[in-house]
């Protein structure tokens, strides 16, 4: 049951990046989600935050490559993704070195004011970027927002992508990232 519930979050993140639909992705299939991100936001990928998250997603893409012992030039299939997350950031010692930072560069992107804190608007500009369907990022973000303040902090929100990516767990908050599964 926990694999079927990891896997089905880990193809849900493929169909996520593979925004042509070809059952492949590759380098500039992720490059180009943080490309829609910096671009809903309005931030250039030269500046400082855009660079992270630039940086923080080459170095995912780079990862995965090297768990399934290969060049970072070659395409990656969704079961090669699935047993690529799982070795390097399920199972391994990769995420917080990599894919970590890589969720923090998207939370920060979306708090606009540097408040800490993220709002609705805000939300639905990140998940829009993902391809979520609209009439799920509502609820989305009620569930996320499990203290019910009306917004939620950045900690907040990289916690919710840890759940998303690593927990098996089926009540887990963070299922919920990216609308209902």
């Amino acid at each position: 049951m926990a694999i079927d519930l990891l896997n089905h979050k880990l193809d849900r993140a493929f169909d996520h990046i593979d925004a042509g639909g070809n059952g492949v992705v590759e380098r500039e299939d992720l490059l180009g989600l943080g490309a829609r991100i910096l671009v809903g936001f309005g931030e250039s990928p030269t500046s400082v935050t855009g660079a992270s998250l630039v940086d923080g997603f080459d170095g995912i893409w780079c990862v995965l490559a090297e768990a399934l012992e290969r060049d970072g030039d070659s395409g990656i299939t969704r079961s090669e993704f699935r047993t690529a997350m799982t070795l390097a950031f399920v199972a391994g010692d990769r995420y917080e070195p990599v894919f970590h930072p890589a969720t923090v560069a998207v939370a920060e992107l979306c708090d606009d004011d540097r408040d800490g804190e993220i709002g609705p608007k805000e939300f639905r500009t990140m998940l829009s970027a993902f391809g979520v369907a609209y009439d799920d990022v509502d609820e989305a973000f009620d569930r996320l927002d499990v203290a019910g303040r009306g917004v939620l902090t950045v900690a907040e929100l990289v916690a919710a992508f840890s759940d998303y990516y690593r927990s098996d767990d089926p009540n887990a908050a963070g299922n919920w990232l990216f609308g209902p599964l």
